[in-house]
């Protein structure tokens, strides 16, 4: 069984990604979480004033649990839910901190959350949301960009740095969903420079003893970033699916120089799948 925690804003993006994640695991007994989380920056002295006899608690999340409820129908209706299998949640804390506590207590196995990329100060600041899920909670997450249609991930695309190595719990994680899921999975091994050729021999021996029921291809690519790679890539082979091991990063890293991650998660023009790898 599968816990899988998805994220709502209300938008018709995060009731996208939502469509998403239940279409791609219909075949599977899943457990839904529906949360929303309320910032107490989205509210003012006037807004906790105008509550009058209510309690403020009840005040905040009343309307939310009832946008909740008319999602729940819906799913229920269109992919034919049990009950017993979809809890909705709402939370008055912040975003990161809120899912932290959801994926402990719920035993988690997946967060999906929608992007909308980086144009615009509302697409900013949900792409500032992504990013720090993907970097501040270590549990597998679903990114599904926006108005895409689903499709069952027949192709999957998993980009390497020169520092993801497939001896890792993240790429076991990542190729068994890839033989349980897709047909092929391409495997691009991003570096800086042409040194340690013999890198890509190693990974073409651990992709044949991994990789059981699918094809895979294996590309190496030098001296190009990474999330020019992965853009082209994606734009010029059927891929239906990016999986990225993201590794962890020191803040220093992470403020000045900004990472693969981040680069790839701001632009991704398909559903994009993070697995963590290792402290």
């Amino acid at each position: 069984m599968k816990n899988i925690l998805l994220l709502t804003d209300f938008s018709q993006n995060s009731i996208n990604a939502i469509h998403y994640a239940i279409n791609l695991f219909k075949d599977y007994n899943c457990s839904y979480y529906l949360l929303h989380v309320k910032s107490a920056q989205s509210y003012t002295t006037d807004d906790l004033m105008a509550t009058g006899s209510e309690t403020i608690y009840s005040s905040i999340v009343k309307d939310a649990k009832e946008n909740l409820k008319r999602i729940v129908v819906g799913l229920k209706t269109k992919f034919n839910i049990e009950t017993s299998k979809l809890e909705t949640l709402v939370d008055y804390d912040n975003l990161t901190d809120s899912i932290k506590q959801i994926v402990d207590t719920k035993h988690i196995d997946l967060i999906v959350m929608g992007t909308n990329g980086v144009t615009g100060a509302k697409e900013v600041l949900l792409g500032s949301n992504t990013i720090n899920v993907i970097r501040n909670i270590s549990c597998e997450t679903l990114i599904v960009p926006e108005d895409f249609t689903f499709s069952r991930p027949k192709e999957i695309l998993m980009p390497l740095d020169h520092k993801d190595t497939l001896d890792d719990n993240a790429f076991n994680n990542a190729s068994a969903f890839a033989n349980n899921f897709a047909h092929k999975l391409h495997v691009l091994r991003v570096k800086p420079n042409s040194e340690n050729l013999l890198e890509g021999k190693h990974d073409e021996q651990y992709l044949k003893h991994r990789i059981k029921n699918i094809n895979f291809d294996y590309h190496t690519v030098t001296d190009v970033p990474m999330h020019y790679v992965v853009d082209c890539y994606i734009q010029t082979h059927n891929i239906d699916l990016l999986v990225l091991l993201v590794q962890p990063e020191s803040l220093l890293e992470r403020f000045f120089m900004g990472s693969p991650t981040t680069k790839i998660s701001n632009a991704i023009r398909v559903p994009l799948l993070v697995f963590h790898t290792e402290l």
